[in-house]
């Protein structure tokens, strides 16, 4: 069995064209870029901005991800094969990023950020979360590493994600809900709407505008930088290690990008530099309630709803987007991450959005198939995977990411109990 990887993979390094840099806006005096030394761990602004192909994994976070449980499992999903009728026809596999203690991928990329934040002398650190799989990895790597954290969390989870929550608190964490008293944009966003549910971009603002009022404070970003998409790559590192045979689709969800590119950047990376793959297809899940890769625009946006960090040239729904609040809240980002953008706009990377209902259904058929309810971002990876099945030629083999379980967001299964307890699901296309 493969161990944990020694090097991260660096996708701008491989890019046909120059990555799009982060630019400051134009009619503000202060320059967001130069912001950036101010809040982030010095070396995640190193790892922006390099052209290395490869960073080395410092041994200190090697140690955490083997605590933590990496290398994650790469399993064949032979159950969901006969329910969905392909066996014999097409094979399915799912890396399982659920089998780490958080949950979620998320932890990949929050060990060596609150890592890196201690080494600049940080005594706090600070971020965002949406469904609260990022805030309670942070709120892990914080306990792990021995520094406090605080999370601005987006307010209709706040109150819906109750068990991620405490899970928080338990270890730890400060839970702050979005938008809240606690800074000048939380009661902005409060006095122009009360009943305001939250965005993930009105957190980020929030979580920077913390990090700059107080000494030794670090702000950690989940996802869309890229940085973290790179932290990211030890899942696809380790798949290819994994991989029995060459997939023809690699499938996950979306968010800002950080699931979507771990697990398949370092593919991607060896197709664009001609080692392999030519055929592999890449498929991007997204919501239908956040449809930035099939819906948004290409230019460039802020990256946070009160632009107090810089603009990123990306596919966006605009930065005051406020997507409704469905369960799959790690899904509800404005943009997509400039990498994965530029993609997108090139054309190796497809996109698919699908709404709540029917990636819950194919969540349960999934669960009834290889019993591991996946969390609801997850699911919109599940429910491709059924797609593509249910069309694929003979022989096809797909790869997905599982980037999470779904145990902590159980509440999400009461918008289908009534089929769930007639058995009325069906493994459908």
């Amino acid at each position: 069995m493969p161990g944990v990887p020694r090097y991260w993979y660096n996708l701008t390094a491989d890019l046909p064209v120059p990555l799009p840099p982060l630019v400051d806006p134009l009619d503000e005096e202060e320059s967001r870029i130069a912001l950036l030394a101010r809040i982030l761990p010095s070396r995640v602004i190193d790892e922006e901005y390099t052209l290395s192909r490869t960073l080395r994994i410092p041994e200190e976070v090697r140690r955490a991800y083997e605590r933590a449980g990496r290398p994650t499992p790469l399993l064949r999903a032979e159950g969901l094969e006969r329910a969905l009728g392909v066996s014999g026809r097409v094979r399915i596999y799912y890396k399982f990023e659920g089998a780490l203690p958080t949950g979620s991928h998320k932890l990949n990329t929050a060990i060596p950020q609150v890592y890196y934040a201690k080494l600049d002398g940080a005594v706090e650190v600070v971020t965002e979360t949406g469904a609260g799989q990022w805030g309670l990895a942070v709120s892990t790597a914080a306990a792990m590493l021995g520094v406090k954290a605080t999370v601005f969390m987006t307010r209709s989870s706040h109150e819906s994600k109750k068990p991620r929550r405490l899970a928080m608190k338990a270890l730890g964490a400060r839970v702050v809900p979005s938008p809240s008293t606690e800074t000048r944009a939380g009661r902005e966003a409060l006095r122009e709407n009360p009943g305001h549910p939250g965005s993930l971009g009105l957190a980020i603002t929030e979580a920077v505008e913390y990090t700059l009022s107080g000494e030794r404070r670090r702000y950690v970003p989940g996802s869309v930088m890229e940085s973290v998409l790179t932290h990211q790559t030890v899942i696809g590192l380790e798949a290819l290690e994994q991989l029995p045979e060459e997939p023809d689709y690699m499938v996950a969800c979306v968010g800002g990008g950080s699931n979507f590119g771990g697990f398949t950047y370092p593919v991607i990376g060896m197709k664009l530099r001609g080692e392999g793959f030519e055929g592999t297809r890449f498929i991007a899940a997204e919501s239908r309630a956040a449809p930035r890769l099939t819906r948004g625009d290409y230019r460039y946006d802020g990256l946070d709803t009160g632009l107090t960090l810089p603009l990123a040239r990306m596919y966006t729904l605009g930065r005051s987007y406020v997507p409704p609040p469905v369960h799959a809240a790690g899904l509800r980002y404005h943009g997509a991450a400039p990498s994965l953008s530029l993609l997108r706009l090139l054309g190796y990377v497809e996109a698919v959005a699908y709404s709540q209902e029917e990636v819950l259904e194919a969540a349960a058929v999934f669960a009834r198939a290889e019993g591991i309810l996946p969390a609801p971002e997850s699911a919109h990876a599940v429910k491709a995977v059924m797609d593509i099945a249910s069309k694929a030629p003979a022989g096809s083999v797909i790869a997905f990411n599982l980037s999470g379980h779904g145990y902590l967001d159980i509440d999400a299964y009461e918008a289908i109990e009534s089929r769930l307890v007639s058995g009325e699901l069906k493994a459908r296309g």
